[in-house]
């Protein structure tokens, strides 16, 4: 693999993730890291099945035109996926960024709103909405990164815990941005009314956004009820 890395972005218990080149291009790797309390053949197993779901669902998200890392390599005997570097920072930097006016910052998060509902238009659920997965590029644009927990769903509730994680994080490290959560709805109600009612994927219609917004309505009004 024709990687080269310069910098690492990220280690967490799943995976490592560096920033280099690969060809020439800015380029990120992902590599897989071994659970050691899994027996050897089955982490193996599980590991490569993870994988090649992940660069299966970035290949078919960049085929539909989704805003998201290109793949560039895709090693399964050492179970790394090279993609290209994003521009930009993470969502959480700007969140964070108190110089950073609200007006500016709410329509950070109307993109990723839209960007999030053009994910759910595909059927496909993140698993992960933090604000460490959402890079906004100069152009303030949104994108969606890591899709290793991400997966082919048509239950609605599962996309209303989608949503539900990204309200979690947005109040418990962001509070200071008030109304954050709304801009976020804002914009993913506002992708359905530039585009449209989604169309049909090859397993079936996509949960529509209304009942999305609905179902994450009623998550949240169980986990305050409970909480």
């Amino acid at each position: 693999m024709a990687f080269t890395g310069d910098k690492r972005l990220y280690l967490g218990a799943e995976a490592e993730v560096w920033r280099g080149s690969w060809m020439g291009q800015p380029a990120v790797r992902k590599q897989r890291r071994l659970r050691s309390w899994r027996h050897p053949d089955l982490d193996d197993r599980l590991g490569r099945r993870r994988m090649i779901a992940e660069a299966r669902l970035m290949v078919r998200l960049y085929k539909k035109g989704l805003n998201i890392p290109v793949l560039y390599d895709c090693d399964v005997q050492g179970q790394q996926l090279v993609m290209s570097n994003i521009p930009g920072l993470p969502l959480i930097d700007l969140l964070n960024d108190r110089s950073l006016d609200d007006s500016t910052v709410l329509e950070y998060l109307r993109s990723a709103g839209r960007s999030i509902r053009m994910l759910h238009r595909e059927a496909i659920v993140h698993g992960d909405l933090s604000t460490n997965n959402i890079i906004i590029t100069p152009d303030g644009d949104a994108v969606l990164i890591d899709f290793g927990l991400a997966k082919i769903e048509f239950e609605t509730e599962l996309y209303g815990i989608d949503l539900h994680v990204l309200f979690e994080i947005l109040g418990a490290s962001h509070p200071h941005r008030e109304d954050a959560m709304e801009a976020v709805l804002e914009g993913y109600a506002q992708c359905e009314t530039e585009l449209g009612p989604a169309a049909t994927t090859p397993g079936g219609d996509p949960v529509a956004m209304k009942d999305v917004i609905e179902r994450f309505d009623l998550i949240r009004t169980r986990v305050r009820y409970h909480g």
